[in-house]
């Protein structure tokens, strides 16, 4: 008991001696250091008194309260101290620290230099640099030929081995691209291109707050020239939370097979704001409802619900490699090129020639695909701005062409699976008159009842199907038979921006708008109003 209470006090006395207590005649912590308290040895066995301490003045310890407590404060985990917040890594000669970042790799340094603006000029280091190029491609192709110049370089190593690397990589998959189908005007090896650089596409969800989402994808669907991907299964804000999306292409590098670790490159492909980008209910079934934001996002919300089930975006095969790997995290590719020139000696020029790529599809299967050459196009079709091109005509029963299976995209969830009816994919690229594509479209696209009969050839229901974009517009008619217990496609338009064609238009400018369709025995009309 004796020696727990001696134990036990002396405790007391050794807290009190750290953290002072208020002063008092016989009570503060100055009058307890003052005595000789006995204390066990921490070996045990013998008592040993503690060497009385020295009371301070009531001066001197108001003058060194203060300090003391911040002390003391700095012992307790979560306060820190100001002599914590010192960088002495940044106090340490410059030429020391570059010597440390020369043993780095190149991804190492990339990384790095975002810590602080010394380390963002001390990664960007030329002689650091110089040696990592050296190293990994074995020739110094570039000699400084004084110091002002290499002044004025500076940071150029950090630039060519950049593009270095990435021109390596492009010259390797853009010669497998070379190869173009005349069925689709598209590069045969898109998909194969893709797969084998181990591209993927990630999303990220921006709620009201700031707070960033990013999920990986949990299926791509590839077709002939487009492919759909979907994200679920994530931990989505709720719907009205939303504040904006953003797609990315992602390559992932094999780490078994890589010999140097690069860092993971971002290119964005897609963004939107969800606060004012226009959206629309596109379908829905027993579990889900469909919001569709154009031009080509599909949301899928459990009904009664604002918990998202899925994210499906399908993308068009056009440059989609590029897309997803020449952009900038913060900026999409942007393919520049010049436009070919007008031959003033063809009055006709523009206005033959058009190849189409017509393709409707869900996630698994195609439901139509036709290719049509040589498409009709005169110049009393060019009025308001727009350009149309009749692919299949209603009076023509030739053309008329028959839809494989129902109209319906199937969805899936971590849980649960199903298939929105009257909903699909629509697909199409047009071709120039060098069969070079120059209008691709991949979209959602829904069928409604049509109010009357379009056509007098067909008795049974007529249906229509349409699509609206800042560059043209699609519209079709189809009838279900009854009798075969399918659909046929009796006719397909396409109204197309003059500034997407190489037609040269006289006159006034007009700004074309897109107006619902008058449904007049299958005539489409298009309004527009003059500008000034």
């Amino acid at each position: 008991m004796a020696a727990g209470r001696g134990q036990f006090f002396s405790s007391i006395l050794r807290g009190l001696e750290q953290r002072p207590g208020p002063e008092g005649p016989g009570r503060g912590a100055a009058g307890l250091r003052g005595a000789a308290a006995p204390e066990r040895g921490a070996t045990g066995g013998r008592w040993r008194r503690r060497r009385p301490v020295a009371a301070r003045d009531p001066a001197e310890e108001s003058s060194c309260s203060k300090p003391q407590k911040q002390k003391q404060k700095s012992r307790f985990p979560g306060v820190r101290s100001s002599r914590n917040k010192e960088n002495l890594v940044e106090k340490l000669p410059s030429e020391i620290l570059v010597k440390i970042l020369s043993y780095l790799d190149a991804s190492s340094l990339f990384c790095v230099a975002h810590v602080s603006k010394l380390f963002h000029r001390l990664a960007s280091d030329d002689v650091v640099w110089r040696n990592i190029y050296v190293s990994e491609f074995g020739s110094q192709t570039w000699k400084p030929v004084d110091e002002a110049v290499e002044e004025k370089q500076s940071g150029r190593w950090k630039k060519m081995y950049f593009r270095t690397v990435a021109g390596q990589e492009v010259n390797k998959w853009r010669k497998e691209l070379r190869d173009i189908s005349p069925y689709t005007g598209l590069p045969k090896q898109t998909e194969w291109v893709l797969r084998n650089l181990n591209v993927s596409w990630e999303l990220t969800v921006v709620d009201r707050l700031g707070r960033e989402t990013t999920l990986e994808q949990s299926r791509a669907y590839f077709f002939e020239s487009s492919v759909i991907i979907r994200w679920s299964g994530g931990s989505f804000p709720l719907f009205h939370h939303f504040s904006s999306i953003q797609i990315h292409g992602v390559r992932k590098e094999n780490l078994e097979s890589a010999k140097v670790r690069r860092p993971r490159w971002r290119s964005l492909m897609m963004q939107l704001d969800m606060r004012t980008h226009p959206n629309q209910f596109y379908g829905k079934d027993k579990l889900i409802n469909l919001r569709y934001f154009p031009p080509d996002v599909i949301i899928g919300l459990w009904r009664g619900q604002s918990d998202v089930a899925f994210i499906m975006v399908s993308l068009h095969f056009y440059n989609l490699v590029e897309k997803s790997l020449l952009g900038s995290p913060f900026c999409p590719y942007s393919d520049c090129v010049d436009p070919l020139p007008v031959d003033d000696s063809d009055p006709e020029f523009g206005l033959h020639g058009y190849t189409l790529h017509f393709v409707l599809h869900n996630t698994g299967t195609e439901i139509m695909s036709g290719h049509f050459r040589q498409l009709p196009c005169s110049p009393a079709q060019v009025q308001r701005s727009l350009v149309k091109l009749d692919v299949i005509n209603r009076t023509d029963l030739s053309q008329h062409r028959s839809l494989s299976g129902s109209i319906k995209l199937p969805w899936k969830s971590e849980e649960l699976e199903g298939s929105v009816e009257n909903c699909c994919i629509m697909t199409l690229t047009l071709l120039d008159e060098f069969q070079k594509p120059f209008w691709c479209v991949s979209s959602p696209i829904s069928i409604r009842v049509a109010k009357k009969s379009l056509s007098s050839d067909y008795s049974d229901d007529h249906f229509l199907m349409d699509y609206r974009g800042p560059e043209g517009q699609v519209k079709m008619v189809l009838v279900w038979l009854k009798e075969q217990n399918q659909f046929f496609l009796i006719r397909l338009s396409l109204f197309i921006a003059v500034f997407k064609s190489r037609i040269h238009v006289s006159g006034p400018t007009e700004e074309t708008f897109f107006l619902p369709i008058e449904e007049d025995m299958g005539e489409f009309h298009i309004k527009s109003r003059r500008q000034d």
